[in-house]
């Protein structure tokens, strides 16, 4: 089975950080001499902070300050022992006081990463199954990577989608004991809540449904005792919820808290729950300033604390409210989301409002999707009206203008949050710049001659080859077959082509890319579902070809502006069609496009390598093998040379209806055994349209018998091959009987023959595609690296996926 490099989620999130981090807004210093928690100073500039989530400000508060000077002065700096042999003697006063804020016995952990990781392999059994929020802490989804070593189902469903989940729960109730749905109670980045109401619903509906909250951002400001969101709406903890809390960010301290409405749950995590066993116990210094926290929230001081922040929160909602700002999920929590789309918005944002006196968190992948950048302001006690108001006016004057500075449009940042913009909005202004763009529907419109010059020679996308594309799958009625052909010419004032490219819009599996194991568990689902994890695509190029896809003359000098008029133009009729994703591929490295495709909000993604065999000279099979190196050479004459006259090898530029039939059945085996790129098999009606185009031929090798009857030899290879203007030969699939493959090394002949047709014919290059690079290469191919640029709706799909690396079991 072909095998390719996929890509690293680290190295993805690394590289959009890194630009992040170079652009000035993340990985930053405080340069203050000392904190009041109102401002914070960075890169030289003193600034208000509306960055914390220190929400009710105890962090500042001087009694917290003063029992954490008085525990290190008593009992130093830590207790370096862990809880299990003995607490340091301030602990028991913290876990007493949280016994009466919550009404019931608390477990105090370092943070609450150690804490999901000490509860949650504790909590799941092996015979329970998990449902996650696919917007749920990094933290809870980290976790639960150590339940799928142990067999356990791990699933995820859409943002808060009520019934994905009931859909999910019905599925896994036959084979699971609990069914564990894990969610924030307040999300970190849009501020938006659980439904808990309907979630309480759902398990007395199902009672297999058991709760798991992270509700570290809901804590403090909000609920009786501070006890947060989650308890707020609970009221009581039900016997199926777990509740993780902090004691740091509002509480002010430090540490997490894990409540359980299961007292035997409870006591079974106490007694060992994995880094609460062996790692080290909270420092006194935290625990006496979490304990002085406890005292003010178990006083009516709490709630005048929380009033005081809804006052705040209240007053910048009001100011929101007249202005056109697109403000991404407007609640009563203290976090807000100002959405910008695209990087390159937020960083110009930022720096402005950094230039104004005001600090702000950058919201970007993967805490949102890419094309959901955008602002995450806090608010918190220390913020004073006239700070709040100086912030709106600086975002309602700054917006607009980093908006135009990045060719970006308020029209486009509420499109790509689903939101309707206020009727008063001036339309964008229409692009000024001295090119043009032309958008066409069909090939036949377009100048063969021009088309040619910048795309010919490529796969199966010359002229003549988009007109068979067209015929193939324009007009086919089977919709995972079926696409709709979008082309893009782009000319500077002289009607020079700087760029010319083609899309296609249909149905792609979201696995195109992942893994073998991921994509063969997900094509277990959809044996009962063929639509399972799927997406309508905006894709450059077309699913059956590969190369080149986007001309770009990069001498002229318009051509980064051709670029941005392309990504406008395309995005129109991504929103049009309600794609789910835009994809740009095939390209090289590039990091000029690498920081433009960034900036306007694709992730870039490894592409499995192509394989080309380009200016060689074919006179016949000796002199062939003389040019391959001596390795290869080897390769050669010990694996498919001794096995050519096993084959009976045959060209035919037309097929009956038996030999397609036959034809068809091994490319049938090749399709649904090879994961590598996973892709819908093509139906038998694109391998008649071949059969009818002059420029396809059909390389079909028979497995000699013994007594050499042809009549009575059997097809077990064929290769569909694409002849493109008398110069590029390419392969564009093949077929092959895999009961005899191995004993008779069939792939390696096919390939072989390959070359040698396209050398007969006298062209000059073999565009031999993706997958199984290492047997192109000892052939000859030189192995390019391609990438790809992404722009996905949601994270969806992609977290999902990335949930079944290494577990077969959905």
């Amino acid at each position: 089975m072909a095998k390719i490099n996929h890509n690293n989620f680290i190295d993805t999130v690394d590289a959009i950080f890194s630009g992040a981090r170079d652009e000035g807004v993340l990985h930053l210093y405080a340069e203050d001499d000392y904190l009041t928690g109102r401002t914070i100073q960075a890169g030289g500039k003193q600034m208000f902070h509306f960055g914390t989530t220190g929400y009710l400000g105890l962090e500042q508060d001087i009694r917290l300050k003063e029992a954490a000077v008085s525990a290190i002065m008593k009992y130093g700096t830590q207790f370096p022992l862990s809880k299990s042999y003995i607490s340091h003697p301030l602990y028991a006063e913290l876990e007493s006081q949280l016994h009466s804020m919550y009404g019931r016995p608390v477990i105090v952990t370092k943070n609450s990463t150690l804490g999901h990781l000490a509860v949650i392999p504790c909590a799941v059994r092996d015979e329970d199954a998990v449902i996650l929020d696919h917007q749920v802490h990094w933290s809870v989804q980290n976790a639960c990577q150590l339940l799928k070593l142990r067999g356990i189902p791990v699933e995820m469903i859409r943002h808060s989608d009520m019934d994905m989940l009931e859909q999910k729960i019905k599925a896994l109730s036959g084979r699971c004991s609990k069914i564990w749905y894990m969610a924030d109670g307040v999300y970190s980045m849009f501020g938006d809540f659980a439904p808990v109401q309907e979630l309480l619903q759902l398990s007395n509906k199902y009672p297999q449904l058991h709760l798991y909250f992270d509700d570290v951002h809901g804590m403090s400001w909000r609920g009786k005792n501070g006890t947060g969101y989650v308890m707020d709406a609970l009221k009581e903890l039900p016997e199926n919820v777990l509740l993780v809390g902090t004691l740091s960010k509002t509480f002010g301290a430090s540490g997490a808290t894990v409540i359980s409405g299961d007292i035997k749950l409870h006591d079974k995590i106490r007694t060992f729950g994995g880094p609460l066993t062996f790692s080290a116990q909270l420092e006194p210094a935290s625990v006496a300033a979490a304990s002085a926290s406890a005292a003010i929230h178990l006083s009516p001081e709490i709630n005048l604390l929380q009033n005081e922040l809804a006052e705040r929160i209240n007053y910048f909602n009001e100011l929101i409210k007249n202005t056109s700002l697109p403000m991404v999920a407007p609640n009563s929590s203290p976090v807000f989301f100002l959405g910008t789309a695209m990087p390159l918005t937020m960083y110009k944002l930022i720096k402005r409002l950094y230039n104004e006196g005001y600090f702000v968190n950058a919201g970007i992948y993967p805490a949102v999707p890419v094309k959901n950048t955008g602002i995450r302001i806090t608010l918190s006690r220390h913020n004073r009206k006239e700070d709040i108001e100086g912030l709106t006016q600086a975002m309602e004057y700054h917006f607009p203008k980093a908006l135009d500075e990045t060719q970006n449009n308020t029209y486009k940042v509420f499109s790509a949050f689903g939101l309707t913009p206020p009727e008063n909005l001036d339309k964008p202004i229409q692009n000024n710049s001295t090119l043009t763009i032309e958008h066409l529907r069909s090939i036949g419109v377009i100048d063969r001659d021009m088309w040619t010059s910048a795309m010919g020679k490529q796969s199966v996308f010359d002229w003549d080859g988009m007109h068979f594309l067209e015929k193939a799958f324009a007009n086919n009625i089977q919709a995972e077959h079926h696409c709709d052909f979008h082309y893009y010419i782009i000319r500077d004032q002289n009607q020079s082509p700087v760029l010319v490219t083609f899309f296609t819009v249909g149905i792609w599996k979201d696995d195109v890319f992942s893994p073998i194991s991921v994509s063969q568990a997900v094509e277990e689902k959809r044996k009962l579902d063929p639509f399972y994890l799927t997406s309508k695509v905006m894709g450059m190029g077309c699913l059956f070809t590969e190369g080149e896809h986007c001309y770009i003359d990069k001498k002229n000098p318009l051509w980064q502006d051709a670029v941005s008029l392309l990504l406008e133009e395309v995005e129109k009729v991504y929103d049009e069609e309600n794609a789910d994703m835009l994809v740009l591929r095939d390209f090289d490295e590039d990091t000029t496009l690498d920081r433009m495709f960034h900036n306007q909000g694709f992730i870039k993604l490894n592409l499995p390598e192509t394989c080309v065999l380009g200016d060689f000279y074919w006179q016949d099979t000796a002199s062939y093998s003389a040019a391959l190196s001596a390795r290869s050479r080897r390769h050669f004459m010990q694996e498919i040379a001794p096995f050519e006259n096993v084959y009976n090898t045959i060209v035919k530029e037309e097929l009956s209806h038996d030999e397609l039939e036959q034809a068809y059945k091994l490319y049938l085996n090749v399709t649904r055994n090879n994961y590598a790129v996973n892709l819908f098999s093509y139906p038998i009606e694109v391998f008649k349209e071949m059969v009818s185009d002059k420029n396809w031929e059909f390389i079909l090798l028979y497995l000699k018998n013994d007594n050499d009857k042809t009549t009575s030899e059997k097809l077990v290879g064929v290769a569909f091959c694409y002849k493109n203007m008398g110069y590029t030969y390419s392969p564009s699939l093949v077929g092959m009987d895999y009961a005899i493959a191995r004993e008779f090394q069939l792939y390696r002949q096919l390939l072989f023959q390959i070359i040698k047709r396209a050398g007969e014919l006298g062209l000059q290059k073999i565009d031999f595609g993706i997958t199984a690079a290492f047997e192109k290469r000892k052939l000859g191919a030189r192995v390019i690296q391609k990438v790809g640029y992404v722009q996905a709706k949601d994270n969806f799909s992609m977290e999902f996926l990335n949930t079944l690396q290494n577990d077969n079991r959905l």
